[in-house]
């Protein structure tokens, strides 16, 4: 046995009082309810409620992560009047469910994910989506994406998504995340309305599947020309990058505080009082503690000005948001002729961008010669854009990484170059980043379908966060792109991970959501 030092004493202790208190209290409980209930009353256990079930599907990957792979195929997404719910599908007695709750909340308490309870098996329902497809040949069914979203629209689109299903095969969805009947009538419809174009559609359960193609893939491969010309309608900034023309730096990126304050005070002043409002309004209501620092940043990528400039220069915990940096120093010697780009260096980069597999982000590190290499090939080639960056550590077990850090000025500057084409392998680094996910700056905003995303995430028990470029259609069918950053860290691990990466990220769809209006007025965006 392992001696408990002084630092891990008092974890070691407090998920020993939790597993002894819950223990007897949930046993206890359900032991009456067995009593009570008829013989054939059947339960599952239950993890969270929320209204909002976009949240619950990134903390159902945490659970699926956690909790491992045989329990991970049985977890469900429920509904129960307006709010949502995670179960484990374990259909047993009331006892057993209980037992199971003990252990699964032992589990996710030393994560700080919360806990587990059991749930007698009623008034709720599974998830269900109308499904268009499904086989071996993800080509044959990214071209039938296509045509569903030529036919019904971008509504439609920006919920249609080729999933990697549990067979290996691929499945075309639209996302509707509803009852077994309602999803069935919407099937019914665009049955009808696909009728001419030889696609039929039926229903499948909502299974949190891998999504390996969607809107945003979509886009950003229509934006791409294979000679290497500029889309119709392009911003200036990219044509200026594919010219090979100097472009002007963003003020308040080139590190001259005063000449940015001064550049971006008309431009960005009312938006950004606007942001600083709301997060002191969240902070005297509570929602925001005080133990809490934030970081915002916004860039108009068209005219080449910074609209929102708050707490970009320190640097923060990065969490997974560190994780295109890495697949930049990779790049960088990839180029250099150092590194192959085989089936499996693209499918690490997949994972680890895309669904922010740990295991997969390792593999890349390790490959470019770990933290330390992967730090100085940074400094060395791009030390202008990543200025308070540093990579110090491999992702640890359960995802805990708290010592990599950057600022929020770092992730703009990226962006930037990332968008003006001015980064090695940029086109497949933009393909990565434009893979289908979760995000915080996009989905579960006022922004309008249709809209070209890159991005990337990071969660962990002391930060939530996306960086990315968002590019939305104005009336005259031209993109208008733009940089937001959002990033709050706590000192503290807080105490319910879950319940808090929820509520913060949903402060960033807020301030992404403002960002996107002030964009909307300037530019005439639909």
């Amino acid at each position: 046995m392992l001696p408990i030092s002084r630092k891990n004493f008092r974890p070691c202790l407090r998920h020993a009082v939790i597993t002894l208190c819950l223990l007897p209290l949930l046993l206890l409980s359900v032991a009456s309810q067995a009593m009570a209930a008829p013989d054939n009353s059947r339960y599952d256990v239950l993890y969270i409620w929320d209204v909002d079930l976009r949240n619950l599907q990134d903390y159902k990957e945490e659970l699926e992560a956690q909790l491992g792979p045989e329990v991970a195929k049985d977890l469900r997404l429920i509904q129960r009047g307006d709010q949502y719910g995670i179960i484990y599908d374990c259909n047993t007695t009331a006892l057993a469910a209980a037992k199971l709750a003990v252990r699964h909340s032992v589990v996710l308490d030393k994560v700080e994910l919360g806990d587990a309870r059991a749930i007698k098996d009623e008034d709720y329902h599974e998830l269900y989506n109308v499904c268009y497809g499904h086989g071996p040949n993800l080509a044959a069914l990214t071209e039938q994406y296509r045509t569903i979203y030529r036919n019904l629209g971008s509504e439609v689109g920006q919920d249609l998504f080729i999933e990697k299903s549990g067979d290996g095969k691929f499945t075309l969805i639209y996302r509707r995340e509803t009852d077994k009947q309602s999803a069935m009538g919407v099937a019914r419809l665009h049955a009808k309305l696909l009728a001419k174009a030889g696609i039929s559609a039926s229903i499948t359960r909502e299974e949190n599947n891998e999504v390996v193609f969607g809107e945003s893939s979509l886009l950003d491969h229509e934006e791409k020309d294979p000679k290497g010309v500029p889309a119709p309608g392009a911003p200036e900034s990219l044509v200026a990058a594919k010219s090979k023309t100097p472009v002007e730096p963003v003020p308040v990126l080139t590190g001259d505080k005063k000449k940015s304050v001064a550049k971006t005070v008309a431009a960005g002043s009312n938006l950004e009082k606007k942001v600083k409002e709301y997060l002191d309004e969240l902070r005297g209501k509570g929602l925001v503690d005080k133990d809490e620092r934030t970081g915002w940043l916004a860039i108009d990528l068209t005219k080449g000005e910074t609209i929102v400039d708050i707490n970009v220069d320190s640097p923060y915990q990065a969490a997974s948001m560190i994780k295109p940096f890495i697949a930049l120093a990779y790049f960088q010697q990839l180029q250099e002729g150092k590194q192959t780009y085989s089936s499996t260096a693209r499918s690490k980069m997949e994972a680890m961008i895309q669904r922010s597999d740990n295991a997969a982000t390792n593999w890349v590190l390790k490959q470019v010669g770990g933290p330390k290499a992967a730090q100085k090939i940074l400094r060395k080639h791009y030390g202008q854009l990543l200025r308070e960056t540093s990579i110090v550590e491999y992702i640890p077990g359960g995802g805990r990484t708290y010592r990599n850090k950057a600022s929020a000025k770092d992730y703009g500057r990226f962006l930037v170059a990332l968008w003006r084409k001015e980064l090695p392998h940029d086109d497949e680094l933009r393909r990565l980043m434009a893979l289908p996910g979760r995000d915080r700056i996009y989905c579960g905003t006022s922004i309008p379908q249709g809209t070209l995303v890159y991005n990337k995430t990071g969660t962990t028990a002391k930060l939530c966060g996306d960086m990315g470029i968002l590019a939305p259609k104005g009336q005259n069918g031209r993109r208008y792109p733009y940089v937001v950053v959002g990033i709050i860290e706590k000192q503290r691990s807080a105490g319910n991970y879950g319940h808090w990466a929820m509520a913060r990220g949903n402060v960033i769809r807020k301030i992404s959501s403002m960002i996107y209006q002030e964009m909307k007025a300037n530019y005439n965006l639909l």
